[in-house]
């Protein structure tokens, strides 16, 4: 299978897709997000793609949900993968021997306070998999990259320094994305995706939220967004958690009879923490 991911070969996005299809499949490594969503869509390039939602710590990808709603693309699955920084050099370099050290902004600040203990300059790169491949190209004894033992593996280089982020619970969800036409039913699906409208009276929201606490469905995640051209309306994503798809349906035609306009974005399994 050929896999669309945002980022370069040995990203966090490489270790999430291998985690859920297996190591014996090749990425289509795509700069930016919306080329992601892209390349899916087009069924000559990928059978898939995997693209980051949100994070236990900087919170939702807001834009990449915008992006999910312009698409045609349905979720088929997710991810949670524990984000581990480790500083990695090449195999004749020591602590004593750096620099400096490149990586993406976000990875820099999540390892601050190992960062401070040194007087390294800190260098902001594109892509953490990325800077982890240069390190490799350059052969320098004075640079450093921060990034994944996957891009440690791919690249040849020595990992110095293991797990040196500060919040050790850092977890990032990741979405499987197919396209509609590729899905087929999933066998013990217990989680989906939607987004719905209101027509926004008083205490419309309201009555669509106890529809579903009544039904005994978890709703794990509301996100509000405004809705372009109105006047402070917004639409709503919602993920559901459910013990059958029959009690998921059941509810659907409930909150049917509430919204204004509901889509489901993909009925799948809920992913486990890794």
């Amino acid at each position: 299978m050929n896999i669309a991911i945002q980022g370069y070969e040995g990203s966090f996005h490489q270790v999430a897709t291998e985690l859920f299809f297996g190591k014996d499949v090749s990425v289509v490594p795509c700069n930016t997000f919306k080329e992601v969503i892209s390349s899916v869509t087009d069924e000559k390039e990928t059978d898939a793609g995997v693209m980051a939602i949100e994070n236990s710590i900087a919170g939702s990808i807001l834009p990449n949900y915008n992006l999910l709603k312009k698409s045609d693309l349905k979720i088929t699955g997710e991810v949670y993968l524990h984000i581990k920084q480790n500083l990695l050099v090449n195999h004749d370099v020591e602590l004593e021997d750096i620099k400096e050290v490149h990586s993406h902004s976000m990875a820099l600040q999540q390892c601050y306070d190992y960062l401070d203990k040194y007087k390294w300059k800190l260098v902001e790169t594109d892509d953490t998999a990325l800077s982890a491949k240069h390190i490799h190209q350059y052969k320098s004894k004075h640079l450093a990259a921060i990034a994944s033992k996957l891009a440690a593996d791919l690249y040849d280089l020595k990992i110095i320094a293991a797990d040196i982020h500060t919040l050790k619970n850092n977890y990032t969800r990741f979405l499987i994305l197919q396209r509609n036409d590729d899905v087929d039913a999933i066998e013990n699906s217990n989680k989906a995706s939607l987004n719905f409208h209101t027509d926004h009276s008083k205490g419309s929201l309201a009555k669509v939220l106890t529809k579903i606490a009544d039904s005994d469905i978890n709703l794990s995640k509301l996100q509000s967004f405004p809705i372009p051209g109105s006047e402070f309306k917004y639409s709503f994503h919602a993920d559901m958690e459910f013990n059958s798809i029959e009690q998921f349906y059941k509810v659907i035609d409930q909150i049917k009879k509430l919204t204004t306009e509901l889509r489901i974005y993909g009925v799948y399994k809920k992913g486990i923490w890794k």
